[in-house]
């Protein structure tokens, strides 16, 4: 089932059925254990629409599919990644420290965003104006119940400043945590089963309406499963209303930075779509 979150209302699609309800609290939904079965009881309260009428509404505009959620990251989990913050660190000397935790027992884990940081499906991401080298990350997000037990997916767009991060590795919190540095969307697929190895994640970005970018991988790539990665990041940590994370990116675009203006649209097969505009801050 896929779970977006309206303008005014919350919009419900279930077995190719599409149901409208009200608006609802997300920090106390996304909190709830089980969420699967209880959103399949909640829909059979909810006014069934057709089709065009669903997609109208999403078309009128969505809202990040979140209440409070923090959300957080995981990095350097494809060999892509590895390669590419070596890439960025080399002149730092900083390299070795990703060499080193892409093959470790410990992930790295990192803060990403509150919920004030993050834009909506449509809306504008930023790059920083202190960063030359800048590009959006299209990460698998999990959607984490209270006890860190998987219960959807997601898509994240994980702004990130390379030229920042490759300076210094210390540097991480300020090259990833910033306004507009993150979204996800278009909606939420609830579901506990795990998205198969042959999921594809897609990657275009269009500059003046031509295609300057593009990329893709699939799960198979990803080094470490979502499992336990979820169950890393609930190490001596708690998240009473659940928590989202991205789970890395495996499309790092070769000699490319964004700028002002660009469309970047991430797609992961089962989810949709995200399409964001690259603004600044």
């Amino acid at each position: 089932m896929r779970l977006y979150k309206l303008i005014s209302g919350t919009l419900l699609e279930l077995n190719d059925t599409y149901f409208l309800g009200p608006e609802l609290d997300w920090d106390d939904l996304l909190g709830r254990e089980q969420l699967p079965k209880l959103l399949a009881a909640e829909a059979q309260k909810w006014e069934s629409i057709s089709h065009e009428k669903a997609e109208e509404l999403i078309q009128e505009g969505l809202l990040a599919p979140m209440g409070n959620q923090e959300i957080w990251a995981a990095g350097v989990t494809y060999y892509r990644s590895r390669t590419a913050r070596i890439e960025e660190s080399s002149d730092s000397g900083g390299g070795t420290f990703y060499d080193k935790v892409y093959v470790a027992e410990r992930p790295e884990l990192f803060f990403k965003a509150t919920a004030s940081r993050v834009a909506p499906p449509g809306g504008m991401v930023n790059i920083r104006k202190d960063s030359s080298w800048n590009v959006p990350e299209p990460e698998l997000t999990l959607l984490l119940s209270p006890s860190g037990k998987v219960q959807g997916f997601t898509i994240g767009n994980d702004m990130s400043s390379r030229s920042i991060e490759g300076e210094n590795p210390l540097y991480l919190p300020q090259a990833k945590v910033y306004l507009g540095s993150a979204s996800i969307g278009p909606c939420l697929l609830i579901q506990e089963e795990i998205l198969p190895d042959t999921t594809t994640i897609q990657l275009e970005i269009h500059r003046n309406q031509i295609s300057v970018a593009s990329g893709e991988t699939t799960l198979a790539q990803l080094k470490r499963r979502p499992e336990e990665l979820a169950q890393w990041l609930y190490r001596s940590n708690s998240f009473p209303i659940g928590c989202l994370m991205m789970t890395g990116t495996g499309i790092v675009p070769d000699d490319f930075t964004l700028e002002v203006g660009d469309q970047v649209f991430i797609t992961i097969s089962g989810i949709g779509t995200l399409h964001n505009v690259v603004g600044s801050i």
